[in-house]
């Protein structure tokens, strides 16, 4: 289980970096909300985000409100020595699932994290996930739509078919074979370079300077990162 957590305080973040990966959590930590920005982690896949309020710069809600407006649905836990019934109110209201006021127990952390992450894998079960998005990439199963940046973009069946293979099992290495398989139905590869050309299809149509997603591994096959 992955967790970002955004935190200024060097007390703190070393209190619940040391003591989130002692109970088996993998903690990725930012200073602020500027630093997650800057390093792209908006597009991440993340478990859970625990963010700190009063941050330097751009502050914690104004951060929330950004992942929002990204359409990152990740689970937010705030944390602030804010208690004012209006401030818990407004973070609330801004996008954050949950409110922890400082100084607090690590054992009611470690509750409410539970908590959060198990709800979070009852929507997905109740509701499977029909839309997927990558950055400025968006894809909508139940439309059968792809838009960048807000246009469409226009893609063949077989284009389609091979960019859905590859969102499935996406940060997986798939080999050249797999994907002949997949999406031609072909179980050999025959010195057939199709597979190339269609992925030079796709990247040239869903792919810009400053995003790419779809990577070569060199003598294996690719992998979509997401």
């Amino acid at each position: 289980m992955q967790i970002l957590v955004v935190e200024d305080d060097k007390r703190i973040s070393t209190f619940l970096v040391k003591g989130l990966e002692e109970c088996g959590y993998l903690v990725t930590l930012c200073k602020s909300a500027e630093e997650v920005i800057e390093k792209n982690y908006i597009q991440m896949d993340w478990d859970l985000i625990i963010l700190d309020v009063m941050l330097p710069g751009m502050d914690g809600i104004q951060l929330v409100q950004t992942l929002r407006y990204k359409k990152l649905y990740t689970p937010i836990l705030m944390l602030s020595a804010l208690n004012a019934v209006q401030d818990k109110v407004s973070a609330l209201d801004y996008g954050a699932d949950d409110y922890l006021t400082k100084p607090f127990h690590f054992d009611e952390l470690l509750s409410r994290i539970k908590a959060l992450t198990r709800r979070q894998q009852y929507q997905q079960q109740e509701q499977p996930k029909s839309t997927f998005t990558f950055g400025s990439l968006q894809v909508d199963l139940e439309q059968y739509k792809v838009t960048l940046s807000g246009s469409n973009v226009d893609l063949s069946p077989r284009e389609y078919k091979l960019l859905m293979y590859l969102i499935e099992n996406r940060n997986k290495t798939v080999s050249r074979i797999q994907i002949l398989n997949a999406v031609w139905g072909i179980t050999f590869e025959n010195h057939t370079n199709v597979v190339d050309v269609y992925i030079s299809y796709l990247r040239n149509k869903i792919e810009s300077e400053s995003e790419k997603y779809i990577f070569t591994v060199k003598g294996v096959g690719y992998i979509f990162k997401a």
